[in-house]
C-alpha cells in the first residue's frame, strides 16, 4: 500500500511511511517505517528490550487498532500501544502517515509522531 501511495503522490518510497502492527513478547506494538523498508524482527526485539517479536495477524490487527489492514495508522487506535518509529524515518523532516483509511494519508514531521505517541525511536531496519 505504502509504495502505491508513493506513486499516487510523487514522492519517493522513503517518504510515505507505512505502519505494522507486531507482537513483542506476545503484546501488540505499533511500527512505522519508510514504506519500502522491512524491519529486521531481532533488532526491533533488542530496540524494545524483548525477547521476540513477530509479525501480529491481520484480523488481530484489525480488533486491536480499530482501523482496517492497508488503513492502519499509529494514531487513533482502540487502545494506546508501545510505538517504534525507525530512526531513518524519524530523521526525516516531513513524511506520509495513514491518517486511517486506505488511501487516506496525512503528510507530517516524524518527530510529531514520536512527541505525540511517546514513541521509541530505534534502528530496526
Amino acid at each position: 500500500m505504502g509504495l502505491q501511495a508513493a506513486e499516487a503522490l510523487g514522492v519517493p518510497a522513503g517518504e510515505v511511511l507505512k505502519t505494522l502492527m507486531v507482537l513483542v513478547d506476545g503484546k501488540p506494538a505499533c511500527v512505522v517505517l519508510a514504506s519500502d523498508r522491512e524491519v529486521g524482527m531481532k533488532k526491533l526485539a533488542a530496540a524494545l528490550g524483548a525477547r521476540a517479536c513477530e509479525m501480529m495477524k491481520p484480523a488481530d490487527a484489525e480488533r486491536i487498532t480499530g482501523y482496517r489492514v492497508g488503513g492502519v495508522s499509529p494514531f487513533g487506535q482502540k487502545r494506546a500501544v508501545r510505538t517504534v518509529v525507525d530512526a531513518d524515518a524519524a530523521a526525516l523532516p516531513v513524511a506520509f502517515v495513514n491518517a486511517g483509511q486506505r488511501g487516506l494519508q496525512a503528510r507530517l514531521a516524524p518527530a510529531d509522531i514520536i512527541r505525540v505517541l511517546g514513541a521509541v525511536v530505534a534502528a530496526i531496519i
